[in-house]
């Protein structure tokens, strides 16, 4: 039988394994995921989404089947989600078989083959009916290793084993203990005398009246122990479910005994296969979720094309934010924009709440939707990979006692010129708010100065209009560096309304200040209206 890895996220073993090294990893911190609420959007509980993300072309490529075979087959993500708790309980249960003291823990395997069994069958049943309709290797190749399994003959005596064994199992309905006591009628040992397929009966005088029966048996209680479980610590319990279980393995041991090769042997190693598969189904299966939940509210979604790491191309039509899209349920604005030999860095402008952070944020969900393998928030997309994302946005007031809050703002400023490169994405937004526009203007300038000369990808959103004025100095200081050309941006608005249009074009805050006022009635002419009518 084939043993070809299987994998719903990499090609094959070895872009799995470098994943592993992180020799494909984009530096992508779990803090830029809560900055840009990716991980909001994509909760995981077993895995972190920071772990997922890669730079590998092909990677990508193979990822966007898997979501395609997703998006296409209803019922796959269903099934997905039914497989999801049985591939935990097979987890947990090895948890408690390592930790429990009986060295062979038969009951334990046959539970696990139970569950095994449970999950191919999901799977081959779900599969089948779809399986002229999958496109993706990843699930065909998923598909083809079940049905392998399901049609060999380990697994059709397997099946016959199991049934025989669990039968003698599940008709197990109490033990009989027997107990041996001192001179003192301490207990001094005990050990199970009996495997019985009937319950016991309590013994009380309300039971043999309600049975008719005021006979004792050899199933009736005639003095009750301490109630199971009850006033019992978890280590009592422990202790107590510890004994029983080492017992009735005695029991078992001799059908079991020669059955646990096969069971090492076959269950565990094509147990194995699916157990590794459950951070990757965790995953798959959540940002499917979000991609329904963005189709739902008919905004527009597209794979990107992925072009080569080295070209540095970001070229998107219709692009939105996800995020805001998915907490309002609503139609969003779009917006076009574009990473040129014009423009690699720009400096966004534009009034308070004019969309400037929300397409900053829109611009980091586009790469890092991408390098995850799914549709980005766009009608048309055409994107190099980046090396990292770094961003820059507002936090609340924690550790600024030591250095102040421009101090810590320009600390975490400094930490990004550590990691960052000519192929990454830096997002700053309203950054240096912590002091006056004098100082901020000239910090920002030497930090845009920098990114230039880095090369990096980017947007710098802020309120500092003037700094937009300060482009063409920035550019001409480091041209003679190499350094790529910085342009700018306009949030705009239409007759005093905020349009979150975003156009390259130079920034202009009187108008802006001019417009709002207007809106709100704030002029001098209207102002001395209003006081002479109180006169």
């Amino acid at each position: 039988m084939p043993n070809f890895e299987i994998s719903l996220l990499y090609p094959s073993s070895e872009a799995s394994e470098k994943n592993a090294q992180g020799l494909d990893n984009p530096k992508i911190s779990m803090e830029t995921l809560e900055a840009l609420e990716l991980d909001y959007a994509i909760e995981l509980q077993n895995s972190r989404l920071c772990d997922m993300f890669t730079m590998d072309k092909e990677v990508i490529e193979y990822r966007q089947e898997v979501f395609k075979d997703l998006l296409e087959n209803e019922g796959l993500c269903t099934l997905l989600n039914k497989l999801c708790p049985i591939l935990s309980d097979i987890s947990d249960l090895r948890r408690l078989s390592s930790e429990s003291d009986a060295t062979d823990s038969y009951l334990y395997c046959i539970t696990e083959i139970e569950l095994y069994i449970t999950a191919i069958e999901l799977l081959n049943d779900g599969l089948l009916p779809m399986k002229d309709t999958l496109k993706s290797s990843a699930f065909i190749n998923l598909y083809e290793r079940v049905s392998e399994l399901t049609k060999s003959e380990y697994y059709a005596d397997l099946n016959v084993r199991l049934k025989e064994l669990t039968k003698r199992v599940r008709e197990v309905k109490s033990v009989t203990i027997g107990v041996n006591l001192d001179s003192r009628l301490r207990p001094e040992s005990a050990g199970v005398l009996s495997v019985n397929n009937e319950s016991f009966k309590s013994g009380e005088l309300l039971q043999k009246i309600l049975r008719l029966d005021f006979k004792s048996d050899e199933y009736t209680c005639i003095a009750s122990l301490q109630p199971f479980k009850k006033g019992q610590s978890d280590n009592q319990q422990y202790v107590l479910n510890n004994a029983f279980n080492n017992a009735l393995n005695d029991v078992f041991k001799s059908s079991m005994r020669s059955w646990k090769r096969v069971v090492s042997a076959y269950v565990l190693e094509n147990a194995d296969f699916l157990i590794k598969l459950s951070p990757e189904i965790e995953f798959v299966t959540k940002a499917t979720e979000l991609i329904k939940n963005l189709k739902q509210a008919e905004n527009p979604l597209v794979f990107p094309e992925i072009t080569s790491f080295e070209d540095k191309v970001f070229d998107v039509k219709g692009i939105y934010n996800p995020i805001v899209a998915m907490k309002t349920g609503s139609k969003m604005i779009e917006n076009d924009f574009a990473f040129d030999k014009n423009g690699m860095f720009y400096v966004l402008t534009g009034p308070n709440r004019g969309g400037k952070s929300v397409i900053t944020c829109a611009v980091g969900h586009v790469f890092a939707l991408a390098q995850l393998g799914l549709p980005v928030p766009a009608s048309y997309a055409k994107i190099s990979a980046v090396d990292g994302i770094f961003t820059h946005f507002p936090t609340s007031a924690e550790d600024t006692i030591d250095k102040g809050r421009l101090g810590e703002e320009c600390a975490r400023l400094d930490e990004i010129f550590e990691d960052v490169t000519e192929n990454s994405l830096v997002l700053l937004d309203e950054s240096l708010s912590s002091t006056g526009s004098y100082e901020a203007s000239y910090i920002a300038s030497e930090i845009l100065s920098g990114l230039s000369i880095v090369g990096c990808r980017g947007i710098f959103s802020t309120h500092l209009h003037e700094l937009g004025m300060m482009i063409d100095d920035i550019n001409e200081k480091t041209k003679f560096q190499g350094g790529e050309r910085i342009d700018t941006l306009v949030a705009g608005i239409f007759e005093g309304e905020r349009s979150f249009i975003i156009s390259r074009q130079k920034p202009d805050g009187k108008s802006y200040a001019r417009d709002i006022a207007s809106k709100y009635g704030i002029s001098l002419d209207k102002i001395i209206e209003k006081v002479k009518k109180n006169k």
